[in-house]
């Protein structure tokens, strides 16, 4: 029984007319007739077999057993990171992770933006280049005296970072925004410009680039596309999570440290993820459709904020005495 529903899940990620015996016999790296007696269930899958199929097709592993205990759950824990390799493996994975998702026609985004999604700091501008030494300071020892000009991101790094922000492009994608989206990033700009470890005319340049990012932003919501929704919501604090739909399944990313997260594709628990989310978008501001005065007002705040610290700083410059 339970193989045969798992084997049905793994059907329903298929593209139509493909063969479910292929498909085992290529993920398993086993012969056609050994891949059909495991769809005809007269040979059983193995505990290794299963997880194998579980990651190749993002299935829950407990889709596997059958329980009325609706209150646990099983979900897949992404690595901790220690240093540049691991943080360019974490890219890869999200990427691996995401694609065979995305790639599905109807599939969608749904972002509840605690921080600046992550998909806007993965390039090779200056600001992603400092979202990224900002993590590796806070997960590498190594990194503890490195400045920000003396940091400079592998040629891999960057690669796997600017391949998981392409995904982000050309996608059904909503995303929940506050004010205060932008705090903890510039709270990074002003604690390290503090610290000595981000020069003044760097910390400005970061400014700088903030405004062109949220400028950017803004012609998105303008260009009216159904591809991309900004709700602004001021009542309920942003958590972060992701909740990636295609017509098949529902995968949810909840982050758990500073990057690393759990994700579960588990039904019940996407489903009661997404009507929390559908929930907030029902007390946020739909931005595409607001009129002007409160498109400007929300844009206005958000700038105001990064030019204070831009002010700040110049400031401090103008007023250093030693």
């Amino acid at each position: 029984m339970f193989q045969l529903k798992f084997l049905k899940q793994i059907q329903r990620q298929l593209p139509k007319n493909s063969s479910l015996i292929d498909a085992i016999a290529t993920t398993l790296d086993i012969s056609y007739d050994a891949a059909h007696r495991r769809t005809s269930l007269k040979s059983k899958l193995s505990i290794d077999e299963c997880i194998i199929l579980a990651k190749t097709y993002h299935i829950a592993l407990d889709g596997l057993f059958e329980t009325t205990d609706k209150n646990y759950i099983s979900v897949e824990k992404t690595k901790p990171i220690h240093n540049e390799q691991e943080l360019e493996n974490y890219f890869k994975n999200s990427y691996e992770s995401l694609l065979p998702l995305l790639k599905k026609n109807g599939s969608r985004i749904l972002y509840s933006a605690k921080d600046i999604p992550l998909f806007y700091t993965i390039g090779d501008d200056v600001l992603s280049r400092f979202k990224i030494y900002v993590w590796l300071k806070l997960l590498d020892q190594s990194f503890t005296n490195k400045t920000f000009d003396q940091f400079s991101p592998s040629v891999g790094l960057i690669t796997s970072a600017k391949a998981l922000g392409s995904l982000y492009q050309n996608l059904h994608t909503t995303e929940i925004w506050d004010i205060t989206t932008v705090n903890s990033t510039l709270k990074q700009i002003h604690f390290y410009n503090q610290a000595g470890l981000v020069t003044n005319l760097k910390a400005v340049e970061l400014c700088d680039a903030l405004h062109k990012l949220i400028q950017k932003i803004s012609n998105k919501v303008e260009e009216k596309s159904d591809y991309y929704k900004l709700y602004y919501n001021e009542l309920l604090l942003m958590n972060n999570n992701v909740l990636v739909s295609t017509p098949e399944q529902k995968s949810l990313y909840v982050p758990f440290s500073i990057l690393s997260y759990y994700l579960t594709s588990d039904r019940l628990t996407c489903s009661q993820a997404e009507a929390y989310l559908n929930q907030q978008l029902e007390h946020s501001k739909l931005l595409n459709t607001s009129g002007e005065k409160e498109k400007r007002t929300f844009y206005n705040r958000i700038h105001a904020k990064i030019e204070a610290l831009k002010q700040l700083i110049e400031a401090t410059q103008v007023l250093d005495f030693e």
